[in-house]
């Protein structure tokens, strides 16, 4: 038997013992269709009036692809990764390999992809339950540091330093404006999905679960919760996540080096991203992701040679002016819901 139940700001449908719920009221969904609506234009308006904002806009997509998937790996583990390019280069090198030595294409190699850094993950899946604090941080930094060294050492495989080319196009229409174009809309695909998803996994029961371990490991095993489990389980899927950004960057680019992404500096800029947009929340990612990108893209235009070192110490301070990220500006004014915040474990 199927029952309607309408409330002043939702609409629930129940059917023996499932029930689904769609939001109504505006205040719900009024912001968030604005600015995707407004996402989705920027690459029509840039197309004609500055093309070159398309790739800035496809950068600022994928950083915030990473950072997100980041957010959700802070709060399942209570731990702060500090080597999430990591599971980029895993991903990337596969999709790379793949297409060079085996002429996949970007459908062919992205379960392999997946996979494969599924399966990465999962064999270091136990430094989130060994190492805390410190040892943690240290552990994940290294991690891409000593991957990179790798693809230098066994330079005729991974061509490290100067990087993997002859990868097939993501997409391929004969003209480069046209693929820049669909690339971006592909990027904001990935990036909102992302947004979507890890946003309805925080709101579930697991996120709570999850919240529960971030805030307390001690009260979390106290009311029965399967720490371990949880932790492996988020590592996991955040990984697989941040392994997809690294499969859409070798095809992306056509090429991929270990120099590009597995290095410290690749490394800071997710950091910044996920702490300037606001200390590992979802919809902080997004802003900082636009934040850090346009920003960068702006100094190296008009600052020149000084941007490498004006770039960070913009970053830093603010930081320091704005602990709770660009985001929390907003969170001030409008707090609901729970969102992770980033704690470094003794």
């Amino acid at each position: 038997m199927v029952s309607y139940e309408l409330k002043r700001d939702r609409v629930t449908i129940r059917t023996k013992d499932k029930k689904w719920e769609w939001i109504i009221e505006p205040r719900y969904w009024r912001n968030s269709i604005i600015w995707v609506s407004l996402l989705f234009i920027f690459p029509i308006v840039s197309y004609f009036v500055y093309p070159g904002l398309i790739n800035t806009m496809i950068s600022a997509n994928l950083l915030a692809s990473i950072a997100m998937p980041m957010s959700l790996m802070t709060m399942g583990t209570g731990r702060v990764n500090f080597g999430p390019n990591f599971f980029v280069g895993v991903g990337g090198y596969t999709a790379a390999l793949l297409s060079i030595h085996f002429g996949m294409g970007p459908l062919a190699s992205l379960p392999f992809a997946v996979a494969i850094t599924l399966f990465t993950a999962l064999l270091y899946s136990p430094l989130v339950i060994v190492a805390r604090g410190l040892y943690y941080v240290l552990l994940s930094l290294l991690l891409p540091l000593v991957f990179f060294e790798i693809t230098v050492i066994y330079t005729d495989i991974f061509k490290g330093d100067t990087g993997l080319f002859g990868i097939k196009p993501l997409i391929d229409t004969g003209n480069a404006k046209i693929n820049f174009l669909v690339i971006a809309y592909l990027s904001l695909a990935l990036m909102i999905a992302y947004l979507w998803g890890i946003n309805k996994m925080i709101k579930s029961r697991y996120g709570l679960v999850m919240a529960a371990i971030n805030d307390d490991e001690e009260v979390a095993h106290g009311i029965g919760v399967n720490i371990s489990k949880v932790k492996i389980i988020s590592f996991v899927a955040a990984a697989s996540m941040i392994g997809v950004v690294g499969w859409f960057y070798a095809h992306y680019f056509s090429s991929f080096a270990g120099q590009t992404y597995l290095t410290f500096t690749f490394m800071l800029k997710v950091f910044l991203v996920l702490m300037v947009g606001g200390r590992a929340q979802i919809f902080g990612a997004v802003v900082g992701g636009y934040f850090v990108t346009f920003l960068e893209m702006l100094m190296i235009r008009f600052m020149g040679p000084i941007q490498p070192v004006l770039f960070p110490i913009i970053l830093l301070v603010l930081l320091f002016v704005l602990p709770e990220g660009l985001f929390g500006i907003y969170r001030k004014r409008r707090y609901r819901e729970y969102f992770p915040t980033i704690h470094v474990r003794r």
